[in-house]
């Protein structure tokens, strides 16, 4: 996987560019990997940056529901609770359960 691949598949997540985040993830993209420059997962700054749809289908493609972003010091339930998105927190939830 190429780093910049990541960095563009990050700030399309950021952006709620979903067509964009489908392409990379789909070219095998790793939705878990914290680059090293960012400190951050992409699936808690989505969140952070409500983009719920993105984070969704992040978390339908692998993106750990628990997974720490060490920039912001929280992963993805505390992300969603932080910014009040009680659908998303539910939805985690429930990928926390499948992941089980």
């Amino acid at each position: 996987m190429e780093h910049g691949n990541w960095k563009s598949m990050y700030e399309a997540a950021c952006a709620g560019d979903l067509e964009l985040v489908r392409y990379y993830v789909t070219s095998g993209v790793d939705v878990n990997y914290v680059h090293p420059e960012f400190m951050s997962t992409a699936l808690v700054s989505c969140i952070l940056a409500d983009q719920s749809e993105v984070a969704i289908y992040l978390l339908d493609n692998g993106a750990d529901p628990l997974l720490l972003s060490p920039w912001e010091e929280m992963n993805p339930v505390e992300a969603a609770a932080k910014r009040n998105l009680p659908d998303l927190s539910a939805r985690l939830a429930e990928a926390q359960t499948l992941k089980s």
